[in-house]
């Protein structure tokens, strides 16, 4: 299979994009201005602790205050390592999961007993504003590099579960066993498989020195303030995203193309032929197909090869996915159809979950099947089909219904928030009240303030459309309105006015 990780690079926008067998399969997106917190270390202030949601609101100089759970700021060395123990098989270059913590102290922790109000922490911000919710923040810190994962608050060594040979498993565990400082805790990544010891030892001291100088420059400065921010979306795409199984890294900016070959001799010299500079006259995102897949991410509904088609709908709190068989009508029996097109449906809502970076909770309705067999194969096909899905996710088995419900790790927007706003014109709705519906809510205003305007001259202003049709279909109802109000009603359009807007007023 061949992998490319493709760089186009603007004035006002970055683009990164993961390239597998000529598809889109991720696709990341900076712009200048709105440069990515996740990750980066604060010094706040705790201005308000939540006895009753077990959390506090922390101050790190951000619009909204942060959000931090109570097992975010539990200090406890022996347990943490417990749960770090138990949560190894989640693992995932260097991901510590909050859910594991919550398991093995969920009633012990007392938010009121470690924050007060005032107070100052060292935070780090473990998931990106979203939507109208502020940063959640950990002051369980990990510090990402190339090879290693540094957490100074965890005594704690793990390897990548990315990392398959046991015999590199040991030898990474028992180098970092051997290396690091007493009660700092390490992550070997899926990048430090067959990395030689002094490459891992020189990382690690980098590593550590980066966190002394955080500690020293929070010993001064004022409330809050950032201490640490993460590498910008190209930098990161370098140390997260190239790996050996990526053939090339290709970019367009002459001057980001000399960063990050400087970037990849200092630490992966061994890839530093795979780095080159894009300079055909065809925009990249042309060339490589990432703006027409862009495209095909804002859309709700994805076409299968089959001639079916799965339907994608975010709201606040989930997403739906909603499989139809569509144009496909199969060959031999319903049930075969059915399976076939949920089992291709499988792989695009797999493909699309990593291509719009779609988080949190996920109900898919597959079109229902009689047959149990097969609602196993659809359920194994989904948990095979997310196996490269670098964000954790979980799923249960598909009910009788047909539904599967399933979580993936949300850390930032997905792209469909990040490149779209809510619809000014039905303020995110979806839908408008038809023009038939508008006639009807007029007259029964008119009805409404019968006293008012009996025996006057009414005026009646709405959206044209609405006009239309007063005047053409419902011209008769508004006859009789004025008949019975003994009233004159002139109705007048005005193309200012929202569809769902009208003014109603007496003129004498």
């Amino acid at each position: 299979m061949s992998t490319d990780l493709i760089i186009n690079v603007t004035h006002y926008e970055t683009r990164v994009a993961l390239i597998e067998n000529g598809t889109v399969s991720e696709l990341y997106i900076e712009r200048s201005g709105e440069r990515s917190i996740g990750g980066n270390i604060y010094k706040g202030r705790v201005v308000r602790v939540l006895p009753g949601m077990q959390a506090a609101f922390v101050d790190i100089g951000l619009e909204k205050a942060a959000f931090l759970y109570v097992s975010d700021v539990y200090d406890n060395l022996e347990d943490l390592e417990k749960m770090m123990m138990n949560s190894e098989k989640n693992e995932q270059d260097g991901e510590i999961l909050q859910e594991e913590a919550e398991k093995i102290f969920p009633m012990e922790l007392h938010i009121e007993d470690r924050l007060q109000e005032g107070q100052e922490v060292l935070v780090q911000v473990a998931k990106e504003p979203l939507g109208s919710k502020g940063a959640r923040i950990t002051s369980h810190i990990s510090i990402p590099g190339r090879h290693l994962v540094l957490m100074p608050t965890m005594d704690h060594v793990g390897i990548s579960r990315r990392i398959e040979d046991e015999s590199e498993r040991s030898r990474l565990r028992e180098l970092l066993l051997q290396i690091r400082p007493p009660r700092y805790g390490f992550i070997a990544r899926t990048a430090a498989e067959g990395i030689e010891n002094d490459k891992i030892k020189a990382e690690m001291d980098f590593m550590l020195r980066l966190w002394q100088t955080i500690q020293k420059n929070s010993e001064h400065s004022q409330v809050p303030s950032l201490l640490y921010q993460e590498p910008d979306i190209i930098l990161r795409a370098v140390r997260d995203l190239f790996t050996q199984e990526v053939d090339k890294l290709i970019v367009d900016s002459h001057e980001k193309y000399e960063k990050i070959v400087e970037f990849v001799e200092t630490f992966m010299p061994s890839l530093r032929a795979d780095v080159k500079l894009y300079e055909e006259s065809e925009p990249i995102s042309d060339a490589y197909g990432i703006e027409m897949e862009l495209q095909r991410a804002l859309g709700s509904k994805v076409w299968l090869k089959s001639g079916g088609y799965i339907v994608i709908e975010e709201t606040e709190a989930l997403t739906a996915i909603d499989v139809n068989t569509g144009r496909y009508v199969g060959k031999r029996n319903l049930e075969e159809t059915i399976l076939k097109t949920n089992l291709e449906a499988v792989k695009e809502i797999a493909y699309q979950l990593r291509l719009r970076n779609l988080g949190g909770i996920i109900i898919i309705d597959f079109i229902d099947m009689e047959k149990e067999a097969n609602r196993e194969k659809v359920f194994n096909s989904l948990k095979e089909a997310l196996r490269k899905d670098k964000s954790k996710t979980n799923i249960l088995k598909m009910s009788e219904l047909g539904l599967i419900e399933m979580t993936r790790k949300r850390t930032k927007e997905s792209i469909n928030r990040i490149l779209r706003e809510a619809c000014y014109y039905c303020d995110g709705e979806g839908y408008l009240k038809s023009t038939t519906t508008m006639c009807y809510e007029i007259f029964r205003e008119i009805e409404r303030d019968h006293e008012a305007l009996f025996g006057r001259s009414v005026m009646v202003t709405a959206h044209p459309e609405v006009v239309h049709l007063l005047y053409d279909e419902e011209r008769h109802r508004l006859e009789e309105l004025e008949k019975n109000l003994k009233a004159r009603i002139t109705v007048q359009a005005d193309q200012s006015l929202h569809l769902e807007q009208y003014d109603i007023y007496a003129i004498s």
